[in-house]
């Protein structure tokens, strides 16, 4: 930034990630993930950075929760992180509840030149300003300062162990008020199913579910707000769409269970060409012959597919995505830019926002690249899932005004200076609250 007059308004980075890889396969995908995700936030030097994590802890929680610890704390004290002086950091660990648990983590991450920045208790109705570095865990329901809900489970019934849910936080900044939620919708449980139909009865899940959300987050306990939606949505392409288009001159082999006649198995050969297999599709096996045409030109020929947003499309927003498909990706630390076999890759972690949220982005010809939205680690192993991101700059004076909140009275003006190079990190170990 040095040698050119600062951008206007307040830099912001939404990112998020579903990070159960991680702790699967702690020593070898966990500090390239960290490092290709400082060196987003080494470009974009954002002022409010989010980081909205899914599946955090991985399959096994309580076997994992040392390296939750260790990644938590590389996090909130790492040299990377030195600039952001304040940090919320809200952590899922009931993992004993099946009636609550989400596996949800929620990061916020304040640039020391930050100043007036506050947060929204839920319960008091008020904004309260924000200091230090504080840690809240393990029963979230208690915590003032978010909401959270695990999804009923009548709505995905064939999964008892479902952990999907959202976790919402509300912030004021820049004299503007939004809300930032965290989001986890449900999978497809078996490919066979999500070709029978188009769409999918899967897709129908999650719009239900994300209806529910949206529905919450504009209901009349509170005040409007501008809203953010981040988190795995699990939206998959059209899968027999997909499937006729990748395969439009091959004949189809079903194969059977001897014992319940049940389709477990669809083979596409091709018709001539010695009947080369081109898709093997089982429940959870995806095998297509030729992976490039999910990477070519970053899979632009296969958006036409990824329909699920379009019946939100008067009530959520989205840039122009320009990056690969981010599942599934191999999980070997060697393999960067290998999909797995086991889905067909889509685009299922997302940066979503409401209309008024996109008014609050400001766009300025003068400056390039404002706005960006991308995904992390495009050639290194990052796990099934890669993060995706979004870049902006808050425009000063957008959006709808901040209740005026505890701590700052009187003063609702935000102030900040560009972020500089690193200097000393504090002391104070975060504040931990279970």
């Amino acid at each position: 930034m040095a040698g050119k007059a600062a951008a206007p308004g307040t830099a912001v980075l939404l990112v998020t990630a579903n990070v159960g890889s991680l702790f699967d396969d702690p020593e070898n995908l966990q500090k390239n993930w960290l490092r290709e995700f400082y060196q987003v936030v080494h470009t974009h030097r954002p002022h409010f950075l989010a980081l909205h994590c899914q599946e955090f802890g991985g399959k096994n929680y309580e076997a994992s929760m040392s390296h939750v610890d260790k990644f938590v704390r590389e996090l909130l004290s790492g040299d990377a992180m030195k600039e952001y002086n304040r940090a919320r950091v809200y952590l899922d660990e009931n993992y004993e509840s099946q009636e609550h648990f989400t596996a949800l983590g929620s990061f916020y991450f304040l640039h020391e030149s930050l100043k007036n920045i506050s947060q929204f208790d839920f319960k008091a109705k008020k904004y309260k300003k924000v200091t230090g570095k504080e840690i809240y865990s393990d029963t979230l329901e208690s915590t003032p300062m978010l909401e959270k809900e695990k999804f009923p489970q009548d709505y995905f019934p064939e999964c008892k162990w479902s952990r999907k849910g959202f976790i919402r936080t509300r912030w004021c900044l820049a004299d503007c008020a939004f809300d930032l939620v965290n989001i986890h919708l449900f999978h497809d449980a078996s490919n066979l199913v999500a070709w029978e139909t188009s769409p999918s009865v899967y897709s129908g899940i999650r719009h239900k579910a994300l209806g529910y959300v949206l529905d919450r987050i504009i209901d009349q306990r509170f005040e409007k707000a501008s809203y953010f939606v981040f988190g795995d949505f699990n939206f998959r392409l059209d899968s027999k769409s997909v499937v006729e288009t990748l395969c439009t001159k091959a004949t189809m082999q079903t194969v059977r269970a001897a014992d319940t006649n049940e389709v477990v198995k669809l083979i596409f050969r091709e018709s001539d060409n010695d009947r080369k297999v081109m898709l093997q599709l089982e429940k959870k096996l995806f095998d297509y012959f030729n992976q490039e045409v999910f990477r070519d030109d970053n899979g632009t020929a296969l958006l036409e597919f990824d329909k699920e947003l379009s019946v939100f499309k008067d009530r959520l927003y989205e840039l122009d995505i320009s990056f690969p498909p981010s599942y599934p990706y191999s999980e070997d630390s060697s393999q960067g830019r290998q999909y797995m076999n086991t889905r067909c890759p889509a685009w299922c972690d997302r940066v979503l926002m409401s209309p008024s949220a996109k008014e609050l982005i400001l766009r300025s010809e003068s400056e390039e690249k404002v706005v960006t939205y991308d995904h992390i680690g495009p050639s290194v192993c990052m796990g099934d899932h890669k993060p995706v991101f979004l870049a902006f700059r808050m425009a000063p004076g957008a959006g709808k005004r901040c209740q005026r909140h505890e701590g700052t009275p009187g003063e609702t003006s935000l102030q900040h200076e560009e972020p500089r190079a690193p200097t000393a990190a504090s002391t104070d170990p975060p504040e931990r609250h279970c």
